[in-house]
């Protein structure tokens, strides 16, 4: 058997450039960037408020998740690097990685073999500092709520209605429920709490869909932390804390730069967690880099039932953009494991298994042509197991839909495996299409969530728990009705039920809690079994990394 290299092995003997030219390479003069070392900057927002957005925006989602893999960011650095690669300029902006996935499940979203974002090692871990930045100005809310709690409560707050939970980005079930301000009355008002991971805050969220400083600051003035004995929300801005919490994310708000293998510019900048918070990167990533190139590659977090549907009906809805080509990543493993194959039988080929797999792309597909009106590309990224005849029955599914197949062998090949996806993501740029969202923002709350169940899951229709059916009448009477809605729920299936797999039919979805993120500008709904601090697996991805006497990391994939 062939031996293949790690990814981690494959990015550590990169040459990487100069961040220097690769802001160059951006069309970014030096004074434009503020350098964190040779190979890591960021930009300076403001120096290109007033440029006009010139590029087509190209979005990258996928089939439901699997543990087979499906290879989002691989695809998306592979594409924008073939798209460079055929002369076309193009910058790619991806989210970034979190601490909690990273010591949890896996090494992060930097894309793997030959079609990588570098230098990995940071990017998976501190990186420039912005996932502490957006922690500490969460937690300062935090304090400062909890400091006017017991300096007299002058705001009415009702302890026992605090919804503002603190954060910590490590993916520690330990936190999600604890009691604090034990010790006396001067260790604060007791009250039960919790933490949620870094990536799932609201803070989060308002960080990513920001379209710069001041509306950053507006954003975070509005986010409803607590109500009082009355029942009235209390805001930040109640609390006088959107200043100090603006000034915490100044310098972070400022899009990530950094390259791919093949030395093209990236914005690695915000974004985990499709489930809660938002599941892209930022809007001052995108709209950057659609100011600087012809052609920007970005995606959507898990698959195009949330990560899709979040961009299209939320950041494209805020941010004024939208996409001229969507692309769905697939692989023929991770469909023969939505047609009942175990995962240690999905190297044999079997086309039985896979042609009972394929409603899950071919419900994706219809989505986004149907639903949201958007030319689509099927990518299959490559794996070696793949056979002629599977990959002969994937294609003639999806071209019975009208859709072409693109072999994606960017994982081997970077940019050079990518040539026949780029062209016909450019072929589809060109084509007309008739861009939509998948409800109104004047329908009800009810009405919204009705519309995504039944377009974009395929469900009979959604129930409430009587608490979410008593929170919702809450949120209509607060004014909160026009929003969008953030549907949190399993990545695994178009169901609430993660072991629903395929395109299941015959469900309905339940909404358990409803709560208004009023700063991110939406309401999540809670579905299924949903954590906003899942814990870390049996066997940690944590054990496996390493450091040896040199400094040089070892075993984050």
């Amino acid at each position: 058997m062939a031996e293949f290299k790690s990814d981690i092995q494959i990015a550590q003997e990169a040459e990487m450039l100069p961040i220097l030219e690769v802001a160059r390479r951006a069309g970014l003069t030096e004074d434009m960037i503020e350098p964190y070392g040779r190979t890591k900057a960021k930009v300076d927002i403001h120096s290109l408020a007033d440029r006009p957005l010139r590029g087509k925006l190209v979005l990258v989602t996928a089939i439901n998740p699997t543990p087979a893999g499906e290879g989002k960011t691989t695809t998306s650095i592979g594409l924008a690097d073939a798209l460079n690669l055929t002369g076309r300029r193009t910058m790619l902006a991806l989210r970034e990685p979190s601490l909690g996935p990273v010591f949890g499940i896996k090494g992060g979203a930097a894309g793997g073999g030959y079609a990588q974002v570098v230098p990995m090692e940071d990017i998976n871990l501190h990186f420039t500092g912005d996932f502490h930045a957006i922690g500490a100005a969460n937690n300062l809310c935090a304090a400062m709520l909890d400091n006017h709690i017991k300096q007299g409560n002058a705001l009415g707050i009702d302890p026992r209605r605090v919804v503002w939970r603190r954060c910590v980005d490590m993916n520690d079930r330990q936190l999600r429920n604890v009691v604090d301000g034990l010790g006396g009355v001067a260790d604060g008002t007791p009250r039960q709490d919790g933490f949620d991971i870094t990536v799932a805050s609201e803070v989060m969220a308002v960080f990513c869909l920001a379209t710069d400083l001041m509306d950053l600051k507006a954003r975070l003035a509005r986010m409803v932390i607590a109500y009082t004995y009355d029942r009235r929300p209390v805001t930040v801005a109640d609390i006088h804390a959107e200043g100090a919490m603006a000034a915490l994310l100044k310098d972070a708000i400022k899009p990530n730069l950094v390259q791919t293998l093949e030395g093209n510019p990236a914005f690695v900048h915000g974004g985990p967690f499709a489930n809660i918070a938002h599941g892209c990167n930022s809007v001052e990533a995108t709209t950057t880099a659609l100011k600087l190139a012809d052609y920007v590659v970005t995606e959507a977090g898990f698959g195009a039932d949330l990560g899709a549907e979040k961009f299209l009906d939320i950041k494209c809805r805020y941010a004024g953009i939208r996409p001229s080509a969507v692309v769905l990543v697939a692989t023929v493993r991770a469909l023969k494991y939505n047609g009942g194959v175990a995962k240690s039988d999905l190297g044999a080929e079997n086309l039985e298994a896979l042609e009972a797999g394929m409603p899950n792309l071919l419900q994706h597909v219809s989505n986004i042509r149907d639903v949201w009106g958007l030319p689509v590309v099927v990518a299959i990224n490559a794996f070696p197991t793949d056979t002629a005849a599977e990959l002969a029955l994937v294609e003639r599914k999806c071209n019975e839909l009208g859709v072409y197949v693109a072999l994606s062998e960017v994982w081997a090949k970077g940019g050079e495996g990518g040539r026949a996806l780029a062209d016909e993501v450019v072929r589809l740029c060109d084509e007309p299409s008739d861009f939509r969202f998948a409800y109104e923002l004047d329908d009800t709350i009810e009405g919204k969530l009705a519309a995504i169940a039944t377009k974009v899951y395929h469900a009979d229709g959604v129930d409430f728990t009587s608490s979410a059916a008593k929170q919702l009448r809450q949120l209509e009477e607060q004014g909160f009705g026009g929003l969008p809605i953030c549907v949190a729920k399993t990545q695994y299936s178009f169901s609430d039920d993660q072991a629903k797999l395929g395109a299941p039919r015959g469900f309905r979805i339940t909404v358990r809690n409803l709560k208004v993120s009023a700063g991110a500008g939406f309401i999540v709904a809670l579905t299924g079994d949903i954590m906003t601090m899942p814990g870390l697996p049996k066997v940690p991805a944590a054990e496996k990394i390493d450091v040896t006497p040199d400094g040089r990391i070892v075993g984050l994939f």
